[in-house]
């Protein structure tokens, strides 16, 4: 499983928390998270630098080369990230691991295909009797295949460093032993070796239990609801009698259901038909456990938990809410949240706002899905977990929560909504610091300069970019618990279930200064610096607006429209060559990107990376006047900060152009020189309030304080009495501000400019 030529930066790590077992970590803990768990793994190097590590409750995978060392039933304890790559929960990158010696393997899980999917994503499982429609062939390296049951079929992945690769695939009823893995929206199972698959022998006796239908695994819940009777099925799977010897109904509700098992023997490959007899005694939830024994040498007791809802159709109030909601790893595109569990409530939705507290509560009896709203709030969170990470944060934005514990399932879920737990918290803005220190924009080498101080960077894959850039970033919630992704160009929304794929929902990474205007190209490959750069790449629609645009200038149509999509559009200039204008909202962000890669890249391949450009595409007519209008009328925003702060945490560079829009005003971009005579900026003084930058923010040390393009002629920070505690008269780009000497507290800071004034709240730990 190759994901890219280095291991991924803790971009949106936090503390990490030792979990009780791995059921805990995947449950109770969301990506972006830090965890700590202890397992055996159930692989070694076959499948490359990733071990499934399990333990009883469940198997989560660890990626990279660091355990590389690590073989099949080794112990360890690893502690790093968890992170969803390609709809696969898996530890990446590992902060730390242990090798704790021999362990003792985990025995697969013996499932169902139709029990495929998130409970057992990560485990070793076993599925038995199935064939593979492909038999008679052979296994491929990177190949996915069917396997069937006779009327569900799953999707077995061989990998090319398995010895499976090149032998025979088999025929007749087979048993599979594999790893329970996931590839975007689709559950798939990857065996390690040969000894995976082989012929299948029915068990001398074995017990199958379903409730309506549907097979039940051992200690698994059967959701009755107010059904007053269920079709109840026990099977024997195997070739002789089993004998069911006995079974009872245990538990707090135990008087309310009933069962008419009979003991006795039932013949191979046979069933008896029954039904569990529901009649409510009370109110709320009414919980019991059925336990069936038998000769079963593997299961001689099967427990089945009952879960029904009683006569006011609703289950049991949480007699508490959680408590002390609490923030970590706050930046300018994620942060992470906590809160301490209630005494006997089953599941959170969390709700969430930007600017003031959700005003509304959920509704009993409604069950919400993320991305709901919930009156004018949305949900960012809904499970059995007391961590989570909303997707969708963006810079300088207050965004307020509310924890709701809850009790039940569908029609019947009970909140509890009279012990609400909230709090609020602002995400951060540009962390600039001191990383232009040395750079002026009255030095004749400004251009050398900034390029010396973006390169080298750190580079990431291609392939990367959508686990880092779009599965917690571009992709925001939306209701039905499914996503959305917006095309940079045109400004579709465009709404998919399941993990993001490219393919699946038609988007591209879309160069915005194009490929083929490069030195490297034709030469296609994405694991060039310049082609991968992430400060290059948004997402789009591919066919409406990637392939329209292609590698047409960008600029402001005058004449004909011949091509319209949305706010995206390919007509004429007033040059009379075709160029593409996308949506305003992204004008400002394509300029920058452009102005960053002719500085980034400015004599790569002996060329001088000027707009238009002088290699490849001589015939491109990329005017530098339209990008340097769009740079100053749209103004970076919260939404490209965030993603600036993103990219600057995972290449390690800064695009200059975000950081202070003055410096596009000395560099001639036709043909990358100094220009002394600038620009004459014209900020408005919503504007100034947008480019404030106050960064750290909370502050336990020293604070920057920075107008972008604006020089800061005097600043004063008050406490929230009014009180004057700081002043600073003397004129300059950058403030740096002690604030050791300042008492614990929130205090406002004051700027002026020549073009306006502005504040922001400073939070002093």
């Amino acid at each position: 499983m190759k994901k890219g030529l280095i291991i991924l930066s803790v971009l949106f790590a936090s503390v990490a928390v030792a979990q009780t077992n791995i059921n805990d970590a995947r449950q109770n803990f969301s990506v972006g998270q830090t965890v700590t768990i202890k397992g055996v793994s159930s692989n070694a190097g076959e499948l490359g630098p990733i071990r499934y590590i399990q333990d009883e409750t469940g198997g989560l995978p660890v990626y990279g080369a660091t355990i590389n060392s690590v073989g099949r039933g080794d112990s360890v304890t690893v502690t790093g990230v968890i992170k969803d790559f390609n709809g696969l929960l898996e530890i990446d990158p590992i902060n730390s691991w242990t090798d704790e010696g021999v362990g003792s393997e985990v025995a697969p899980w013996v499932i169902s295909i139709a029990n495929m999917g998130e409970t057992f994503e990560g485990r070793l499982v076993q599925f038995d009797n199935v064939t593979f429609p492909d038999a008679g062939g052979t296994f491929a390296g990177n190949t996915n295949y069917n396997f069937t049951d006779g009327t569900n079929t799953g999707q077995l992945r061989v990998y090319s460093g398995t010895n499976l690769v090149g032998t025979p695939i088999p025929s007749g009823p087979q048993s599979l032993v594999a790893l329970h893995s996931q590839f975007n929206a689709t559950y798939q199972v990857i065996p390690r070796d040969v000894n995976d698959i082989f012929p299948y022998a029915a068990p001398d006796k074995k017990i199958d239990v379903e409730v309506n239908g549907v097979s039940m695994l051992n200690g698994s819940t059967a959701f009755i609801g107010t059904t007053t009777t269920t079709p109840l099925t026990v099977k024997n799977i195997g070739t002789n009698n089993l004998t069911v010897s006995n079974f009872m109904i245990t538990g707090p509700s135990s008087g309310d259901f009933s069962a008419n098992i009979a003991p006795g023997a039932i013949a191979g490959f046979s069933q008896t038909n029954n039904e569990i007899t529901f009649n409510a005694q009370g109110n709320g939830s009414r919980l019991a456990v059925l336990s069936i024994e038998s000769d079963d040498p593997d299961v001689p007791i099967f427990t089945l938990n009952l879960y029904a809802i009683g006569n006011d159709g609703l289950a049991t109030e949480p007699s508490s809410g959680a408590a002390a909601l609490t923030f970590s790893n706050v930046k300018a595109y994620t942060l992470s949240a906590s809160y301490s569990p209630s005494a006997d409530a089953e599941n959170y939705l969390v709700v969430w706002k930007e600017g003031s507290a959700p005003s509304s509560a959920p509704t009993d009896g409604v069950e919400y899905l993320r991305g709901d709203l919930v009156g004018d709030g949305q949900v960012a969170y809904v499970g059995p977990g007391t961590s989570f990470t909303p997707r969708g944060i963006r810079a300088n934005k207050n965004y307020h929560f509310a924890v709701y514990a809850y009790n039940g399932f569908g029609n019947y879920v009970n909140y509890a909504e009279g012990q609400v737990v909230s709090n609020n918290v602002t995400s951060t803005g540009s962390n600039i610091g001191t990383y232009y220190n040395g750079i002026s924009t009255s030095s004749a080498t400004l251009i050398d300069d900034l390029t010396a101080l973006i390169n080298p960077h750190q580079f990431y894959s291609y392939f990367l970019y959508k686990t880092i850039m779009m599965d917690q970033f571009e992709i925001r919630d939306t209701i039905n618990g499914e996503s959305v992704v917006e095309c940079a160009y045109s400004g579709e929304r465009f709404v998919f279930a399941g993990p993001f794929d490219w393919t699946a929902t038609g988007y591209s990474r879309e160069h915005t200064y194009a490929h083929s205007w490069m030195a490297t190209f034709p030469a296609d490959n994405p694991e060039q610096p310049e082609y991968t750069d992430y400060h290059n790449l948004y997402p789009a629609n591919l066919t409406k607006a990637n392939t329209p645009r292609s590698n047409l200038p960008l600029g402001e149509i005058t004449g004909n429209t011949v091509y319209n999509y949305l706010e995206g559009s390919v007509g004429y200039g007033p040059n009379g060559a075709l160029l593409y204008e996308p949506r305003d909202a992204n004008k400002g962000n394509a300029a920058r990107a452009m102005f960053y890669m002719a500085v980034a890249y400015n004599n790569e391949g002996g060329y001088s990376w000027q707009l238009p450009p002088n290699f490849n595409q001589s015939s491109i007519l990329q005017s530098q006047e339209v990008l340097k209008s769009w740079h100053f009328g749209d103004l970076p925003d919260s939404y490209e900060i965030a993603r600036h702060e993103l990219i600057f945490d995972t290449q390690g560079n800064r695009n200059p152009f975000i950081d202070s829009v003055d410096f596009a005003c000395y560099i001639d971009f036709s043909n990358m020189s100094y220009d002394a005579d600038g620009c004459q900026l014209s900020v408005s003084e919503n504007d100034i309030d947008n480019q404030l930058v106050v960064f750290p923010n909370p502050s336990d040390d020293i604070v920057y304080v920075q107008v972008n393009g604006q020089v800061i002629e005097r600043l004063s920070i008050t406490d929230m009495t009014g009180r004057q505690v700081y002043v600073s008269s003397s004129a300059a780009n950058l403030v740096e501000v002690i604030t050791t000497d300042l008492t614990a507290g929130t205090y406002i800071v004051n700027v002026a400019t020549a073009t306006g004034n502005a504040q922001r709240k400073l939070i002093v730990q």
